[in-house]
């Protein structure tokens, strides 16, 4: 087999996951129920790239339940973006917000000149192979004020490359800021929500749970009427996006850990004292000390560069309105697992966080639903920001966090994730526990504010606890 074909098989794990039986496959998590789809790779590509398990949803897809992924970087001159999923029977929802400082785009379209303004490409292919084929596919939609048939286009693959067809999708833009196509103060940032039939896509309805295609998304950034466009930020981020065999993995439902195996066993994990390196935690973006600034050059320059690892409490929240992007917060925890004896078989694995707090005033606040995801990388407590973080590997928990409301004993409120899927993986793979907690959330002061590492040790109750049982393997 040539390098070429590296890879030629991935695992995809399904709903249920039986870590005491069963084929180790590409999560390092044995499985006796498994899904298998030919995923190949190419050399060059990342070997384990990102995952999206997209939710599920009967009806109405709720925004603030889909799935949130995201990449880029937040400078004058360069582009972040969440990236939201979901699907029903019917169709395939994948909202893109973008944080932008100038939104341009062009006033007399053509097909081939949509990704030289602010636009953005949806990449998918529902077989999972290493070329171009007849199940690829490009979805391209140009910013504007309103829904504009003229700045959308779709392409299908073909043996000779991408051929441009006529297929039914929504393409709904949204922007928020001073003006388009005028640079005389600055923007805030933009948004594409598509919506796609899976009929579409030839399929009469949507995929089983535990199919996977490939995806991939890029946004194209255009800055001044004159230009030239700015270089292309991506997801997934520094790999070839020639090929689906490059992409990342679009997984449809989410993960379920389940075992048979009793609990002879448990670890409970948490920093013992103030300042000790264990578990180290961070917020990055909008931590409680760095609350919606509002002067731009703070929040262009400097907003996604600074360190909040030290802090006692930490905060998360993202919100449908992009010009709210200066309050968006993510949180950063890595737990070790070396006290876990080689060889057992995890059980369960429960994190809890204290929440003390919500963002605005006495009763604006409402519910988020947190989302807790695998984190792509290491990141030192030090030196972590918006930035220079790693992204999701992959979202394996979501849990619902009501607002607090009266006086708060301490340590706070406990708010609970089951995050036995993610700690088996990273076990198996000898690796800590590195997570990263974030929401798709769309109501305004849906901000929630808990206790971090570096708090007191007047409040060692109230620091993020890892809670793993484990049990012999068979």
């Amino acid at each position: 087999m040539t390098a070429l074909l590296m890879g030629i098989m991935a695992l995809v794990v399904a709903a249920v996951l039986r870590p005491s039986a069963g084929y180790a496959g590409q999560n390092g998590i044995s499985a006796e129920h498994t899904v298998y789809l030919p995923l190949v790779t190419r050399s060059g590509c990342a070997a384990e790239p990102p995952r999206i398990n997209a939710p599920k949803f009967t009806g109405a897809i709720p925004f603030e339940r889909t799935a949130i992924a995201w990449f880029g970087r937040v400078s004058p001159t360069q582009n972040y973006t969440d990236i939201r999923v979901g699907y029903n029977a019917a169709e395939l929802f994948v909202y893109l917000a973008i944080f932008d400082r100038h939104l341009w785009y062009d006033e007399s379209p053509t097909p081939q000149t949509l990704t030289q303004w602010d636009a953005v490409t949806l990449l998918l292919d529902t077989s999972g192979g290493a070329a171009v084929s007849p199940s690829s596919w490009k979805f391209v939609a140009q910013l504007y004020g309103e829904r504009s048939s003229q700045r959308r286009v779709v392409y299908r693959g073909s043996a000779t490359g991408w051929q441009q067809t006529s297929v039914a999708f929504d393409a709904l833009p949204g922007w928020r800021g001073n003006a388009l196509n005028d640079n005389s103060d600055s923007d805030r940032g933009w948004a594409m929500g598509f919506t796609i039939p899976f009929s579409s896509l030839g399929i009469a309805s949507a995929p089983p749970d535990g199919t996977s295609w490939r995806m991939a998304v890029i946004v194209h950034d255009r800055d001044t009427r004159a230009g030239p466009p700015i270089g292309d930020q991506a997801w997934p981020p520094q790999t070839p996006l020639e090929t689906p065999a490059c992409w990342g993995v679009l997984n449809f439902g989410v993960p379920v850990y389940q075992t048979s195996a009793t609990p002879t066993g448990s670890l409970i994990v948490r920093r013992p004292t103030e300042r000790s390196p264990l578990v180290p935690d961070a917020d990055v973006g909008a931590a409680i000390a760095n609350q919606c600034p509002g002067d731009e050059n703070h929040i262009w320059n400097e907003w996604g560069n600074r360190n909040y690892g030290r802090a006692p409490d930490f905060n998360i929240q993202n919100q449908s309105d992009v010009a709210d992007w200066p309050c968006f917060a993510k949180y950063y925890v890595t737990f070790p697992l070396d006290g876990i004896p080689p060889g057992k078989v995890i059980v369960s694995a429960t994190l809890t966080l204290h929440q003390f707090g919500n963002s605005g005033d006495a009763g604006q606040a409402k519910p988020s639903w947190i989302q807790v995801s695998v984190a792509a990388g290491d990141w030192n407590e030090q030196t972590i920001t918006w930035n220079n973080a790693p992204i999701a590997y992959e979202n394996v928990a979501i849990s619902r966090v009501d607002p607090v409301t009266g006086s708060i004993n301490w340590p706070g409120v406990p708010r609970t994730w089951d995050v036995s899927y993610a700690v088996a993986r990273a076990y198996a793979r000898g690796e800590p526990l590195r997570l990263v907690l974030y929401s798709a959330d769309s109501d305004y002061h849906s901000g929630k504010y808990f206790v971090s590492s570096d708090t007191g040790d007047w409040n060692i109750e109230g620091r993020p606890l890892l809670d793993v049982r484990w049990g012999e393997a068979r």
